[in-house]
């Protein structure tokens, strides 16, 4: 998809390829997590470690009244990451039961003999 290609296909869904991806988008949102951590903990903690130099004064200036937005910010980001993971696991377990309900649709039925349906036609 996306090739250039018209293959005919409107969508291709692997189910495998889903399954495969979504724990990326868990494991990315836990390290984008800890990252956070690491910078609203140790930023806390040392005060104002850019200096009182021109330029250290410039970065936290520019920085210190946008700080709560931007952790806000990133805390959106690990949320949605995380829901990434879950809706993608949760759209490949109903694209696997949705091909099931279909499949059942197409199954031969028995007839009342206990045979296909074609039984009654001799």
């Amino acid at each position: 998809m996306g090739d250039g290609k018209d293959s005919g296909k409107v969508l291709d869904i692997k189910t495998a390829d889903i399954k495969a991806t979504a724990p990326v988008f868990h494991t990315q949102g836990k390290n984008l997590s800890t990252a956070l951590t690491t910078l609203v903990t140790t930023l806390d903690g040392l005060g104002a470690p850019w200096g009182d130099d021109e330029q250290g004064k410039k970065f936290g200036d520019a920085y210190r009244p946008q700080q709560k937005t931007i952790e806000r910010a990133a805390g959106t980001l690990v949320l949605g990451l995380v829901s990434i993971h879950e809706a993608m696991a949760d759209m490949a377990d109903g694209h696997v039961d949705n091909d099931e309900l279909i499949g059942g649709m197409f199954k031969k039925a028995p007839s009342a003999g206990g045979d296909g349906h074609d039984e009654g036609a001799k």
